[in-house]
This record gives structure tokens, sequence and C-alpha cells, in this order.
């Protein structure tokens, strides 16, 4: 014998009954059969809301009810044939009533008791179970229609009545002993006294019926139905990732449904634990899918950790004080009055010296909880040996749950790790001397985060997703994302990285996507975004709270550079190719690095020297290894080496500046690269990485543009003025060709000095050579004296800029 149990989803409307009547049917063809069905769906949730209506005088419940009623008789309609449905009709309408004349009496009565709501809700099951007994009657006659509160006898204790095992067992077995009918169908959640009375057996109640009457006749199975394929590695709504667990241990299985894993309720497995009886979850929408089978069986092959749940809405109350410390009995209080106070406690934890105790309960009971625990130590509160207990709400319990997590060391490290990685704050650790359970309490606001975060730690090869905060879509930026589109299946195959871009903004637009903005056509996407406004920018990305989070600056907007403090606050890494950030204050540059270590966010700027040569990596490197610079000699404008390798007697000075302007070597406003303002940048930089202190004004910048160019405040103005003083740009020329020398624009520095400026390069000197837009840098240190250490590659360009970027990104990905 089996026996099967449909949710209240499985059961929702005729549409969903008639694919639980065929798997009924086909199952029949194997097994004899108990069939217990949930009320339709949401309505309990109906039947509570017009018992609640009635008590307060409200006569809307009769709306309720009304409703109700054609919810089942409309389902029944489309059921059961036209010619059979006049009886059943008249059934349904007097149950309806029933329940119409009980709601009257708790109108008048201004009153709702205990007994009375459970009468009340009893009508969900009986009235489901009945259409649907009638419903299979049209296909397979043996079956039979049985009110489980017959066989199934509990205490008074409305609401969440006990069952008495003994007596239910007993008739039970003395039912199915005398029944022939292959079929049986009853309501769940549903009981009676031994006075008769009609009681609940709590959340999952259903659930609870079913394996009551599995033990009670030792069935080969007990299926639990419903609209999910098993139990998954952590809520699928929550984390997409999600796996079902094909397999699951009956421990395993009650410490994922006592933590949040709804497809199950923990009472469901204590009757058929005792005998044995395996509990097969099943989809009724998937009949085909595997499902999660529940036994006793637990294999050394199995995942270390067999899933991730959580439960919402809980408190923090402490208890602590010195008065507590070696103090025999002060758990014993505590526990006691929130017994009587019928307060569940979900999570303990006390400190080995005694000084405090942290409960975990249910915001709803936080206040009632409070205040019985403060009267109860109102004494030692009075002699200041106990403070108040202190109430922290709206947190969450995270619990990893694996049968063999006992025999593998380091998990909790790994769990903690994770999770400070992305900025979850642990408010409370606890661990039982079983190992199968490691429980965190986190700030709600975290969960997502968290449990994708351990998710994607503990079951998904290692593959780390990144969640991209882009802003600037530029030259740059537009190859940027080219990039990432083309790399996207490489990275996840090869490096075990998913690249998502979650936010898109130029000066105009704004959008963001929390599953991911596709990328084959995000120009016009973007286009149809909305206004963009920084500040939101920084608190949407704030609010969807996203693991791995990157914030990726691809502008040379000051204001852009401002915003890096909020991120990297957030634990939002940031990567970009700004230079004003780092070029900023001393302080300013010292503040956000040190921000980056204390959030563990990771603010890298490879991009600022170089474009996507590996300078700034060279230099930490050398750093790190115990080197010191002494000197650096560099070109690190490929803006300005594309300038002077290409001006001559055939090219003006302001035709090829203009021309490399089109080819996007240089900033949007040409000035900036022609002043030296960002050569000075870039050489500072390095100086700051090399581990000295210097501002950008200490740097000596001998710019060669004439006074009226500097003076220029617009591009227009500044073309003009380089045209009006072609005579100096071709003078600086000609003093060059008759030096044998070539126009290089060098930063250099030396015992402590920096300086910036045209230089004419000699014909024996290593930057003579650097042909189009190349940068070179060389680094005399205590290992590198006699021969410089040479960095030399592209320093410009959209495409070789977002490559730096890119590897950044990478380089997180990696971390």
């Amino acid at each position: 014998m089996k026996v099967l149990k449909f949710g209240g989803t499985s059961v929702a409307n005729a549409q969903n009954i008639k694919l639980v009547l065929e798997i009924i049917n086909q199952k029949s063809k194997q097994d004899q059969l108990v069939v217990v069905v949930s009320a339709l769906s949401k309505v309990t949730d109906l039947l509570q809301l017009a018992a609640a209506k009635a008590a307060a005088n409200d006569e809307s419940f009769r709306e309720i009810v009304a409703e109700i009623e054609k919810k089942h008789l409309d389902t029944l309609k489309e059921l059961i044939p036209v010619s059979e449905q006049s009886s059943l009709l008249s059934h349904v309408k007097r149950i309806v009533n029933h329940l119409e004349t009980l709601l009257d009496g708790c109108f008048l009565l201004g009153e709702l008791s205990p007994r009375t709501a459970d009468t009340i809700l009893s009508f969900g099951e009986l009235l489901s179970s009945y259409i649907i007994a009638q419903a299979y009657q049209q296909i397979d006659k043996n079956v039979v229609y049985k009110d489980s509160r017959e066989i199934i006898k509990t205490n008074a204790d409305f609401g969440k009545a006990a069952v008495n095992f003994e007596i239910s067992n007993q008739l039970i077995q003395e039912y199915f002993g005398q029944n022939e009918s292959n079929i049986n169908i009853l309501p769940g959640f549903i009981a009676l006294t031994l006075d008769g009375i009609t009681t609940t057996l709590g959340r999952g109640g259903s659930d609870y019926t079913a394996a009551i009457i599995a033990g009670a006749l030792e069935a080969s199975q007990l299926e639990i139905w419903t609209d999910v394929n098993g139990m998954f590695t952590a809520n699928p709504k929550i984390v997409k990732q999600a796996q079902p667990i094909a397999n699951i241990s009956y421990q395993e299985a009650m410490e994922l449904s006592h933590f949040g894993a709804k497809v199950l309720y923990p009472p469901t497995i204590q009757p058929v634990l005792r005998k044995n009886i395996p509990i097969l979850i099943k989809n009724t929408f998937e009949p085909e899918a595997v499902g999660t089978l529940i036994s006793d069986t637990v294999s050394s092959k199995d995942s270390v950790v067999k899933g991730i749940s959580h439960i919402d809405n809980i408190s923090l109350v402490t208890l602590e004080g010195p008065g507590m410390i070696g103090v025999a009995g002060s758990s014993r209080r505590l526990f006691e009055v929130l017994s009587q106070e019928k307060i569940n406690v979900i999570f303990i934890t006390q400190a080995s010296s005694e000084h405090s105790i942290c409960i975990g309960i249910l915001n709803s009971d936080a206040e009632s909880a409070e205040n019985a625990i403060n009267r109860a130590f109102e004494v030692e509160i009075l002699q200041n040996k106990i403070d108040p207990a202190i109430v922290e709400k709206d947190l969450c319990i995270i619990a990893l749950v694996g049968e063999n997590m006992k025999n593998h060391q380091g998990l909790s490290g790994r769990m903690f790790s994770t999770l400070g990685k992305n900025n979850v704050n642990i408010r409370a650790i606890a661990q039982g001397a079983s190992e199968r359970n490691i429980s965190t309490v986190i700030n709600e606001r975290d969960v997502k985060k968290a449990l994708n975060t351990l998710h994607e730690n503990f079951f998904e090869e290692n593959t780390k997703q990144l969640n991209l905060f882009v802003m600037g879509v530029g030259n740059v930026g537009e190859k940027f994302i080219e990039q990432i589109h083309n790399q996207r299946k490489f990275l996840k195959d090869n490096l075990k990285i998913n690249v998502r871009v979650i936010a898109l903004s130029n000066s105009r637009k704004m959008l963001f996507d929390e599953d991911g903005i596709s990328l084959k056509d995000w120009k016009s996407t973007l286009d149809k975004g909305e206004h963009a406004i920084p500040t939101e920018f920084i608190a949407r990305a704030k609010e969807l709270n996203l693991r791995n989070s990157i914030f990726v600056d691809i502008t040379a907007n000051a204001s852009v550079s401002e915003m890096y403090e909020k991120f990297l606050k957030e634990s939002i890494a940031v990567v970009t190719c700004n230079k004003i950030a780092c070029s900023s204050a001393y302080d300013n540059y010292k503040k956000l690095k040190s921000l980056s270590r204390q959030y563990n966010a990771p603010f890298l700027f490879e991009t600022n020297v170089g474009a996507g040569l590996p300078i700034i990596d060279t230099v930490k490197n050398l750093i790190a290894s115990g080197d010191k610079v002494h000197k650096i000699q560099a070109v690190l404008s490929g803006s300005l080496n594309f300038i002077f390798n290409n001006f001559d007697k055939n090219n003006s000075f302001h035709d090829v500046v203009k021309e490399a302007g089109v080819q996007g070597f240089t900033e949007p406003d040409p000035k900036i690269d022609l002043s030296g303002v960002d050569v000075a940048r870039k050489i500072l930089i390095l100086i700051r990485e090399s581990g000295y202190e210097m501002d950008i004004d200490a740097i000596a910048n001998e710019s060669f543009l004439p006074a009226e160019c500097l003076d220029t405040t617009n591009n227009e103005a500044f073309f003009a003025s380089l045209i009006k003083h072609a005579p100096h740009f071709e003078k600086i020329y000609e003093e060059a060709l008759a030096k044998d020398s070539r126009l290089k624009y060098v930063a250099q520095f030396e015992n402590g000095k920096a300086s910036v400026g045209l230089q004419f390069i000699a014909k024996d000197h290593p930057f003579y050579n650097l042909e189009g837009k190349d940068n070179i840098v060389l680094f005399y240190t205590d290992r590198y004296v006699d021969q410089p250490l040479l960095i030399k590659g592209a320093g410009a360009g959209a495409a070789v800029t977002a490559s730096g970027i890119f590897a950044d990104v990478i380089r997180i990905g990696n971390n």
C-alpha cells in the first residue's frame, strides 16, 4: 500500500485536479492507495479571513463565503457530467450553509474561539476531498470517501492538536483492515477529539495526516505531491541555480524543513521515521521528474552539504550580565518563561563565559518575549546584575545542512569566509554536536545575497557570478561590453566565472535588470531606460544587494569618482579607468585603499596607467615582494606619442591632434592630454603605488603649449588656437630635426622629485624608437639597478583600455 498526499496547488482548480486524478489512476494499477488531499489553493486563507471578519462584526464575511461557494461549485461543474451534478451540488451547498451558520454565530457573538476556528477551517478539506472523490468515481467506481476525523483522534489543543497515536493507529488499522477498496480518498489537516469535536493538526497538517496513516499501516511509501520537483539545494525562488536533491536522509530532510524548506513540514517525518517508511516528494505538474526520496540511507559519496535553508522574520533576544556567570538555573528560568508564553525557540547560542545567552524567535513573538523575560528577571535587572532583554528584529536564520558535514573539516570557516567576503554580517552562530547543521543569524536584507553566495560556493562547481554595474558606455565602454558578450561562454567554461551586467548608464539614461541585461541589443534597450541620476544609481545597486557586485567606471568624470567611497562601504568592488580618484588628494587616495581593505571590496585601476599594460600590477608585485623603486622614466601618453610620431612637415600639429581624437586616443577634451595633466596624473599614481606620498601640485609640469592654448575653455577654441600657433609647433619640430632627435612627452621620478614635459630623445635612448601609440616605462629598483625593468606596449585605444578593465574584473573573479 502507498499513501499519496496532494497539496493545495495540486488541487487548486478543476484543471489541476484532472492531473491529480490521472496520477491516482496510473498509481492504482500497481498499488492499493490512500489519497489525502488539502483544501483548494487559498481556501484556508479565505476561511481564516471570513472568520476574522465575522468576529469583528464585518458583514463582508458573506462575500467571502460566496466566493468560497462559487469556487467549489465551479470546480465540481467542470469535473462532473451535468447529468450527475444535481445531488452533488446540493451537498456542497449544504456544507457551505453550515459554514455560514457558524460564521453567523461568530458575527452575533463578536468572538472567535480556537475551537470554533478549527471547525471553520475544516471546511476547506471537507469540500475538496468530497469533490475529488466524486470526480474520481467518474473514472473508477472502486473508490471510497472517508472522513479522516473518524480515524484520527487528538487532544483538545485547538489550532495544533496532538495526536493520540495509540487510539488513532488502532482505528486506522481496523478501518483499512475491513475496507477492500483499491482507493480511499480522505481530507487532510483535520481530526476529532475523543468527545467528537473537530480539531486541526497545524501548519502542514495534510502532510501530517498522510504520514500518520502511512505509519499506522506500515505503507511501502509515502508520496507528497506538490508543485516543485522535490526538495532543492536552496529555495529556487531566491536561488535560481538551485538543484533538486535526488536522495536525502530523514535527519537532513527534518533539518531543511525546520529551516524553511516549505515543501515538507517537520512533523510529517516523525510517524514514518519510526517505521523506516520512505517519503517520495513529486511534482504534480511534472510527474515524470525524479523527485526527492527521503530514507534512512546515507552514502559517503553524497554531497557534504545537502542543502541551504532559511527562516525569515526572526528576532534575536539576548539576555546578558555578570549575574549569569556561574549561577545555576538562569537558562532554565529563561526557557521556562518562554514556554509559559507558548513562544517557540528556533535558535539558541550561549558563550562559554556564561555572560550571555541568545535565542532566535519569530518577530511576532518578540514583544511578548521581551516583556516576559524582563518581568522574570526584574530583581536581577534592578540590582544591575542582568541587563534588560535586548531585542533585534528583522533578522534571518540561514542553515547549512548535510549528514556528512561531521566528517569534513573547515566547513564553518568556508561558510563564514564566503559570507564575510560579501559583507554579510553574522549576528550569531550555532552548531549542534551532530554537526549536520551550521546555523547563522544575519540581517534579513542580506538573505538573498547570502543564499546565492553560499549556494555558488557549495553547489555550483565553484562557478563565481560577478554582477557588474557599468557607468560610461562611450568608445571604451562599448568595447568593454562587446568583450564581455563575446567571452561569457569562455569565462564560464574555462575560468568558472559567470559575468552578468546588471546595470548600464550613460549621461542621459540608465538601465537595471536584476536577472542580467541582454547584451545583444543593449544600446536600444538603454535608450528606453529611465533618466540617469547618479545618486539613484548608487541607491539601486545598494538595494539589489547582489553578491560579488562590481561598479565599473568607464568615464573621465570627477563626480563619478566621488561615488567610489559609497560603493566600497557597501562591499561593492570598484574597477575604473578614471584617473581622477587615484590622483586626487593623497588623503582621499589612501582612504579609498583603506576602505577597500576594511570592507573586503577590491579597488582596481590598472587602466589608469598604460591602458591594458600590466604596469600598476607589476609595481604592486615589486613592492609586495620587498623591492623598492628609486627611479621611474616613462612615456605614459599613447595619445601624445601618436601625435609626435605623426607630426611632421606634411601633417600639421592641428590635423594630427584631430586625427588622434578620431582614433579615440585622446580624452574627450584633448587639452587634458596635451597640457600634461593626464601624464602628471599617471606618474603620480605610479609614485604612490611605489610607496611614496605625493600630491599632483608637487609635479613640475613643463608645458609645450602656448599660454593662449592652455587658457581656452572649449574644444572649438582650443583647436583654433592650435592653428593660430602653428609656427610655434613647427619650430619645436625643426629643433628636434636639428638635434637628430625625436619628440617624446616624458614623465620621470627620482630622488623624491617628479616632472612631466616634452623632451628631445636621442637615437641611443630606449624611448627613441617608440612607435605609434605605445607606452614605455622604465623602473629602477634595488633589484633592477644597471638594467631597468622595462614594460612596453600599446598605451591607448578603446579596445586595449577595455581589455585592461576586463582584466581587472577577471582578477576579482579569480580572487
